[in-house]
């Protein structure tokens, strides 16, 4: 089975596709616009990667992802990070982080350990109301989510491809689940892939296979497809009501996937205005 690394995705032409698509999409313009602040933090983040690490082994000896967060390298920069979404990030997200901030170096160090250890392996709650303690903490698994996607992605570029299964429906690399479909040409058509909603990783994927619950049976996969977006794809189950959104690379080749995903706003409400339950969200939830 076949298994794609990430690592060398283009950090500029992340922030680039997501210029592009502000002004294609108006109702995503906000979204987009936040998201190349982030996006180019992350291309400096990932270039001063190598110098911060050092001399020092990347590839963890268990050749486990999701081995102890070498905090030594990831602190300063997270400061870092939490003063661009201060300066650029909406106003109650803004106030949490600077609340983070203020709190210290020790308390940065359990979120980011926290989310490490364990984060996108399950959906997220739906969050209900305003919930303080809740919308805190989803919160705070953003700033985490957002700043250590580099981080797992240089760290996931040094280890060995791992050994798959015939058809498996979790991130083969650190058990995340996925966020997205990916169908890349090949042949006559295109070929399916999963995305990790943690590490980026793809791993080859069935097409006619639902990747939450495992329903092969064809007319219980229906596929939407809307005007708005003719090469993203709403993949929905009828047994287990989740939904995966696929970016058909062969109807757009100049489409990066997890951006692409985060203007396609209109299909999530409709989706869920359908009773479908995304199998985990994007960054910002759209």
């Amino acid at each position: 089975m076949t298994f794609v690394a990430a690592g060398k995705l283009n950090y500029r032409a992340r922030a680039q596709r997501a210029e592009l698509l502000a002004s294609r999409y108006p109702f995503a313009e906000t979204v987009l616009r936040f998201f190349q602040h982030i996006a180019n933090f992350q291309r400096e983040f990932s270039e001063e990667l190598p110098h911060r690490w050092g001399k020092h082994p990347v590839a963890p000896a268990t050749g486990d992802l999701r081995a102890p967060l070498n905090l030594s390298v990831v602190l300063e920069p997270f400061r870092d990070f939490m003063l661009v979404v201060e300066r650029r990030g909406p106003g109650r997200l803004a106030t949490e982080t600077r609340h983070l901030r203020e709190q210290g170096a020790t308390r940065w160090a359990e979120v980011l350990a926290k989310f490490w250890n364990t984060g996108l392996q399950e959906p997220v709650a739906e969050q209900n109301g305003e919930g303080g303690a809740e919308q805190s903490n989803t919160m705070q698994e953003f700033l985490a989510r957002a700043f250590l996607q580099p981080y797992s992605e240089f760290i996931v570029s040094a280890l060995l491809p791992p050994t798959l299964p015939m058809i498996v429906c979790r991130c083969p690399r650190c058990n995340s689940l996925p966020l997205l479909g990916v169908l890349r040409p090949e042949g006559d058509g295109g070929k399916r892939f999963l995305q990790c909603s943690f590490c980026s990783q793809e791993w080859a994927f069935r097409r006619i296979f639902c990747a939450h619950c495992g329903e092969e049976e064809e007319k219980k996969l229906p596929v939407y497809v809307a005007e708005e977006f003719p090469h993203i794809r709403v993949e929905t189950c009828e047994t287990c009501r989740h939904f995966l959104r696929t970016v058909d690379l062969t109807k757009d080749g100049n489409a990066i996937p997890m951006v692409d995903d985060l203007a396609a706003i209109p299909l999530s409400l409709w989706a869920r205005q359908n009773g479908y339950k995304r199998i985990q969200e994007n960054l910002f939830g759209t």
